[in-house]
């Protein structure tokens, strides 16, 4: 048996992030994940995830946000490619807007948490959206918030840096090794894969949607949802310039929770569409269940309700799809904490739909519990039980 001074199962977003910084300190650790990171199956894939400063979710996230901006680009440095483009981020909202992400009022506690911590950002006014961004078809009320420093990230280039430096910093990287079961005796914890048994001093499961396969009861705290993912081609290729320099945006354009749109810039060329989606949460569903086809009546949902009149240069053909899967706690709130009744073992499930900008302090945050059961940035809102 193989002896580590921590095990990370999970490789995605938080689970590579962890090991990176793990390795990077001088820590012997082992990652070991079922498939081949960065991978299709979870739920960082899909080639751009939203970033943004200022947090609607709550004050407590922007300093996680503000610190993975800082560690992306430091690790770009390190692999010299790019991981982060901040091509600005519009957030608009009707006044009756549902809200997401578990707050009612999303657009002005974004607003308030800019001013909070002095994020670079201007209030725009219905007709000043129209005049900037004419490719939105406004409903006619909506607020806007512009935010220069937000952007997108590349979600299998972060895996795959985090990975490739864990690596070269001395890390044990495990592919295609499904984790069956753990035991957390008091003093160690061992992890027994499909492919062998190893022990560590501590051990951070950082499973994604496979989840409540390790952690047994805790089905209720951790629900997962199938979200689909949509490019759609532009109608006049002409256009796409204007296209490639939009903003990421988030439209908040009814009062239903699912009266919401983001999207992205169009970033792969005239013929590479614009990204846009929604998200759906009226069944829950399991990493094995779930349908992983997009059918073309949902891609025709999806212009008919989201597209055709919103974005109306946009066309009905849609030139991909994909889907992901999203793992959602109560409130849409993080957990990132010791499991109650095992001490050695961490739990890290920062995702419910807003996870990815921020993974990067997560796994730093991850690394530090792991060596030292201290963390330079405040989680205590992040607990299982809160």
């Amino acid at each position: 048996m193989r002896n580590f001074d921590v095990i990370v199962v999970g490789l995605g977003a938080m689970g590579s992030a962890a090991v990176y910084h793990l390795a990077k300190s001088g820590v012997k650790v082992l990652g070991v994940d079922r498939y081949n990171p960065p991978h299709i199956y979870g739920s960082s894939h899909g080639d751009t995830r939203i970033t943004r400063l200022a947090i609607g979710e709550g004050a407590e996230y922007v300093p996680l946000v503000i610190r993975s901006h800082e560690l992306w680009r430091g690790i770009e440095q390190e692999v010299g490619y790019e991981l982060l483009n901040q091509c600005g981020g519009l957030i608009m909202g009707v006044h009756s807007n549902a809200g997401q992400h578990g707050i009612n009022d999303f657009l002005n506690q974004t607003i308030e948490s800019a001013k909070q911590y002095g994020i670079r950002h201007e209030v725009l006014s219905t007709q000043q959206i129209k005049s900037r961004f004419p490719h939105f078809n406004l409903i006619g009320n909506e607020d806007g918030y512009y935010e220069p420093e937000a952007g997108f990230l590349r979600p299998e280039k972060c895996i795959q840096a985090q990975l490739e430096l864990a690596t070269k910093y001395g890390a044990t990287i495990n592919r295609g090794e499904r984790t069956i079961s753990y035991e957390d005796d008091g003093n160690s914890v061992t992890v027994k894969t499909d492919k062998g048994t190893y022990s560590a001093a501590k051990l951070i499961i950082s499973a994604g949607p496979w989840i409540n396969e390790l952690v047994g009861g805790y089905e209720s705290v951790f629900k997962i949802y199938r979200q689909v993912l949509h490019w759609f081609n532009l109608k006049d290729k002409q256009k796409y310039e204007t296209y490639n320099k939009l903003p990421v945006f988030i439209w908040e354009f009814g009062g239903s929770f699912d009266d919401f749109v983001y999207g992205f810039p169009a970033i792969d060329g005239p013929d590479g569409g614009l990204k846009v989606a929604t998200e759906e949460y009226a069944a829950s569903t399991t990493p094995d269940e779930v349908k992983r086809e997009v059918t073309q009546d949902e891609i025709d949902q999806m212009y008919e309700r989201y597209v055709k009149d919103k974005l109306p240069g946009l066309s009905r053909e849609c030139i991909r799809a994909a889907s992901c899967l999203y793992t959602v706690t109560p409130g849409h709130k993080f957990v990132i904490d010791y499991h109650p009744k095992q001490k050695n073992v961490i739990i890290a499930s920062p995702c419910s739909g807003h996870g990815f900008k921020h993974s990067a302090a997560v796994g730093e945050i991850l690394a530090q519990l792991a060596t030292s059961g201290k963390t330079k940035l405040d989680i205590s809102k992040f607990t299982l039980g809160s």
